[in-house]
């Protein structure tokens, strides 16, 4: 699964409330895309999405006793098996070149629902390959998956402020906070993210506030396009060593996480 439309925009909102900050920022982005970009939508708690990923997802039995989920999730989508909504998520992404994931931050990740639209839409052969490059030896993952070719968006919403949730806050770096979903998922099938788009203390904006967060978000979307991506390393490159542990002569001295990044 490669490609996607030229101008194909997929935004996937994570919030249980139409009339909340989420709410106006996702109808505002919506709108200011819409002028120059086909944008389909997934507003998973408007459209109840199921995050659970079920036994019934997993189609018929694994071709031996024991198989793990992720193989019988590959094998019901080779056969078609999988459940209408999750084939209705995968023909918007399929179709995109850019995805818009838009949450509030809690409990410094994501909300469970769209965890679990992770879960049951990026499944193998659609997402990512188990199969071994016929000319780099190493599974199609990490820079090199199934969805390879497109970029994301990330708009996370904070209650705190950039002090508490930066390089020496309290809470951590928003960055390796969102490391999981960045690294561990994006780029894993091959997804390139741009720079996060983080909207802090957002839990104290007043209405005056709110409208610059929609005038500055309209604004950076109206230069999407042309925006620089933000790499990590990939697998088939040769600078993991057999473990998947980074090289030593990279970064030496060094276990931050930057040093996935091209632009470490």
């Amino acid at each position: 699964m490669t490609g996607g439309t030229a101008r194909g925009v997929h935004w996937v909102l994570a919030h249980p409330q139409q009339d909340s900050l989420n709410g106006r920022l996702f109808r505002s982005g919506v709108e200011t895309l819409s002028a120059d970009h086909d944008v389909v939508t997934s507003d998973l708690y408007a459209q109840d999405f199921d995050p659970v990923l079920r036994e019934s997802d997993l189609g018929r039995p694994a071709s031996r006793p024991g198989g793990r989920a992720a193989e019988r999730l590959a094998e019901a989508y080779a056969r078609g098996e999988l459940a209408a909504d999750v084939v209705a998520e995968q023909g918007k992404l399929a179709a995109s070149h850019l995805l818009v994931l838009q949450f509030p931050l809690w409990w410094y990740g994501p909300p469970a629902i769209l965890k679990g639209w992770l879960d049951r839409v990026l499944v193998g052969g659609f997402a990512y390959d188990d199969r071994l490059d016929p000319r780099y030896g190493v599974p199609r993952r990490y820079g090199d998956g199934g969805l390879v070719g497109r970029r994301a968006l990330v708009v996370v919403t904070a209650g705190e402020d950039p002090g508490s949730i930066g390089p020496r806050g309290i809470s951590g770096d928003l960055e390796s906070l969102l490391f999981p979903l960045l690294h561990g998922t994006l780029w894993y099938v091959g997804i390139e993210a741009l720079a996060l788009h983080v909207v802090h203390d957002a839990d104290g904006l007043d209405e005056d506030g709110v409208q610059r967060e929609e005038t500055r978000l309209r604004e950076r979307l109206r230069g999407i396009g042309t925006e620089p991506g933000r790499p990590y390393r990939r697998l088939r490159d040769g600078e993991y060593r057999e473990g998947r542990a980074l090289r030593a002569d990279l970064h030496p001295g060094r276990t931050d996480l930057g040093i996935h990044r091209l632009d470490a």
